[in-house]
């Protein structure tokens, strides 16, 4: 590959594994001894015990963004993690909502509950179990212990759609100059 700065992270559309110089961004633990120049400009923000060992980013299945702030946004600082591949939403996290089923005492003129409400069924009880709304007949409130709780409070995927492609980083290449 061309020439690199120590610590670059480029993504590599076409191998398993990482070209001679380069490591794949999987989080593994590098000795501090055999990589230094690396150690010196990553120290543990990745990982490691600083002593033997040190970090590099786990980039499997992450979605990398800018470190820092902006307006109304979050402060993101280098090394910082966050995010689930599966949610499981609770009631306090969906906005408050009602569900209000309406009935009516006229007898039923219909089949379909398109633009209708339930109502009473007639006498020698026919397939009709609607009227029109707001319909003849005084509309009827359910009382809120007749609704039952929804969902089956399962996890859901929270992934975005994804492309697969590898990240590595350089292991050896330019020591990149600190900024002025």
């Amino acid at each position: 590959m061309s020439e690199c700065y120590v610590g670059e992270i480029r993504l590599l559309p076409y191998m398993r594994g990482a070209p001679e110089g380069w490591h794949v961004c999987d989080g593994s633990l590098l000795p501090i001894a055999e990589y230094d120049a690396l150690f010196a400009l990553l120290g543990t923000t990745y990982g490691g015990n600083g002593q033997q060992t040190f970090g590099i980013p786990d980039l499997r299945s992450r979605v990398p963004v800018h470190q820092g702030t902006g307006p109304g946004l979050s402060n993101r600082p280098i090394g910082m993690t966050a995010g689930e591949e599966s949610v499981q939403l609770t009631s306090l996290q969906m906005g408050p909502h009602v569900h209000t089923p309406m009935a009516s005492t006229a007898v039923a003129t219909s089949n379909s509950p398109a633009g209708a409400v339930l109502a009473a069924l007639p006498a020698d009880i026919a397939e009709t179990f609607y009227n029109p709304q707001p319909g003849d007949g005084a509309p009827v409130a359910f009382p809120q212990t007749t609704l039952g709780v929804a969902g089956g409070s399962q996890p859901h995927d929270n992934t975005a759609p994804t492309l697969a492609l590898q990240y590595c980083i350089a292991l050896l290449g330019y020591y990149p100059s600190p900024p002025s």
